[in-house]
């Protein structure tokens, strides 16, 4: 169970970095649900959300450091608080090691 939800966590964080959704915004669930949905359809799936993520790292990483805590810290207080397990339990093929 917690492999599944750090897969869904770390997918709802991807998209939403990907999202234009700004880091300075106080955004409601209803903001992030819809920010989510948009990244997924715009980039055409998740891993189309992973490449933005890579890119950014590639292009900015001081930034993108800044940009996946704050969409992390956002999931995480939309949809709950990860398992601890979770934290720890970060890779799997084709997404980004992130510690949180």
């Amino acid at each position: 169970m917690a492999t599944r939800m750090t897969i869904l966590t770390d997918a709802r964080a991807e998209a939403l970095f990907a999202s234009d959704l700004s880091a300075w915004s106080q955004p409601t669930r209803a903001d992030v649900e819809a920010a989510i949905r948009h990244a997924v359809r715009r980039y055409g799936g998740i891993r189309g959300c992973l490449g933005q993520v890579a890119a950014e790292y590639g292009d900015h990483p001081d930034g993108a450091v800044r940009r996946m805590r704050w969409a992390r810290r956002i999931v995480s207080a939309t949809y709950g608080n990860p398992p601890q397990d979770e934290i720890t339990v970060r890779r799997r093929p084709g997404t980004l090691a992130l510690a949180a």
